[in-house]
């Protein structure tokens, strides 16, 4: 299953990866924009996180020659200062996450993250765990699914289908993908039905969004990327929704901005306490048209980077 790395070179590059430095990827995948940091080194290391045991299997063969220079981690990356610091790493010059599900999670039926192939509800990055689509469905309550595909679907017929899916479960189980998919069809009214686009696929990014607490594991991760960050290192984020992305366009601003102080103090512009951090980019970076073309997921993707300027702060 091929996955093309998105915005592969302008995030490496923004990087400004140094040979000798510590590198983080909070979502290692396939290695694709690990191999592009890893072939820069030379006595410096990349320590690489990824929730999916088998995208880590496949990235130690995909990067079998690079290995002196990785140290691969199964984990969130929101726990990466931890992780870190067990392994004596307590700075980094750079890290980068690639945000969402891989073309190979979403293109393996037996995953159950696409609306696609008919799988049994599951949507985990982290096959150990407990919790999966199956269980959200079948037991969470009428309310609380509303909330979630409100919430992190935007779906505005939200009320909707939580009511069919609750009312559906009380004759059987809602086992796979695609009987799913049927109570979605059958909960919405025909004008939605008939506009472009799938109608599970905001129900669907909803639930695994739930399934993997990818927004919460976002907020702590750019927190805890940005603490670990040296004097001129940078993070760089790639977002494709836009849930995503308000998250990361809110933290680097607040991250960049100076402390608030009331205009009546009797203070020097010399005396007032400055960010630590700086935009390298005011507006997103996106895909070209050639990279659009060859790869759909570049649609909606956005890179937003950010510079460590001060070690104080945060």
């Amino acid at each position: 299953m091929e996955h093309k790395s998105v915005l592969l070179h302008e995030t490496v590059d923004s990087l400004n990866v140094r040979p000798d430095g510590i590198y983080v990827d909070g979502t290692l995948g396939r290695g694709g924009h690990a191999r592009l940091v890893l072939e820069q080194l030379t006595t410096g290391h990349l320590y690489a996180f990824d929730k999916d045991e088998q995208a880590l299997a496949e990235s130690e063969e995909n990067l079998k020659e690079l290995l002196d220079h990785i140290t691969m981690i199964h984990g969130d990356y929101s726990t990466m200062k931890e992780a870190l610091h067990a392994r004596g790493v307590d700075v980094v010059n750079g890290v980068m996450m690639d945000l969402g599900v891989s073309s190979p999670q979403f293109d393996d039926p037996e995953r159950g993250f696409s609306y696609r192939y008919d799988a049994r509800l599951d949507m985990r990055m982290d096959q150990s765990q407990e919790l999966d689509a199956w269980k959200i469905v079948n037991t969470y309550s009428e309310e609380d699914l509303r909330r979630i595909l409100w919430q992190y679907g935007e779906e505005r017929n939200a009320g909707r289908i939580a009511r069919a899916i609750a009312a559906t479960r009380q004759q059987h189980p809602i086992d796979t993908t695609f009987q799913l998919v049927d109570v979605i069809r059958s909960a919405l009214p025909a004008k939605v039905l008939n506009q472009k686009g799938h109608p599970a696929k905001q129900s669907f990014q909803a639930l695994r969004i739930e399934v993997n607490h990818e927004l919460d594991s976002l907020k702590e991760g750019l927190q805890e990327a940005c603490s670990l960050l040296d004097v001129q290192g940078r993070c760089a984020v790639i977002t494709f929704q836009s849930l995503e992305d308000r998250i990361v366009k809110d933290t680097f601003r607040s991250l960049s901005s100076a402390p608030f102080v009331e205009p009546k103090l009797p203070i020097k512009a010399s005396q007032m306490e400055q960010a630590s951090f700086r935009l390298v980019n005011r507006k997103p970076i996106t895909a070209g048209e050639e990279e659009t073309e060859e790869n759909h997921r570049a649609h909606s993707a956005k890179l937003r980077v950010i510079e460590r300027t001060r070690k104080t702060g945060l």
